[in-house]
């Protein structure tokens, strides 16, 4: 079994969404903890409630002091001995300097058909260039922002008419599916991308 830490920020609906499909037969991986590095995110109750240990990492006493606080991260850590790691909602960028040491073990989600739109406001810009659909991509992370080897993505056609929150909601449903289906092929020792259509 491999060892399944998961980082968050907010609500943790897509963190939700790994921890019900570990729990079901045939798994490869078991998550060991959640950390959020803020004490209100949501999604710690949910883990909780799991019965998944959580931590908290509060980013706002370092100051900016990034090595700082990858250090204190760092040592969270330790005592649950992650094999890999989950960022599920994680907004924070993390350092290379971090990122190195998880090198082929750390994977993230995006709202993108990557490489497009890296960043913020990826539903608004989809709408913005005239695509005709957009997604969601799960990618190994790397010290460049939302970078990595492709794992998966999930495709979503833009209607006429959609917003950037109503585009955000059906790309959200297709983030729960991607994201479980992904991480259950990554800990069996898949790393061939995996690709949806809706």
């Amino acid at each position: 079994m491999m060892r399944v830490a998961m980082f968050i920020s907010g609500g943790g609906s897509n963190m939700v969404a790994l921890l019900d499909d570990m729990a079901r037969a045939g798994h490869q991986g078991m998550p060991c903890v959640v950390l959020a590095n803020n004490a209100n995110a949501g999604g710690l109750i949910r883990a909780q409630e799991r019965g998944v240990p959580t931590v908290v990492v509060d980013h706002r006493p370092f100051s900016g002091d990034r090595a700082a606080f990858e250090a204190a991260i760092s040592d969270a850590l330790t005592p649950f001995a992650p094999d890999m790691i989950c960022l599920a909602g994680f907004m924070r960028v993390l350092t290379g300097g971090f990122i190195d040491q998880w090198t082929g073990r750390m994977i993230n989600i995006h709202p993108s058909l990557l490489p497009k739109y890296k960043g913020l406001h990826t539903h608004a810009r989809a709408l913005a260039a005239g695509d005709t659909e957009h997604g969601c991509s799960v990618h190994e992370v790397t010290a460049a922002l939302d970078d990595g080897p492709i794992l998966g993505q999930a495709h979503v056609p833009i209607l006429d008419g959609d917003t950037p929150e109503t585009l955000a909601a059906r790309v959200l449903v297709q983030e729960h599916r991607l994201y479980p289906a992904v991480l259950r092929r990554f800990v069996a020792g898949e790393r061939e991308p995996l690709i949806l259509h809706t």
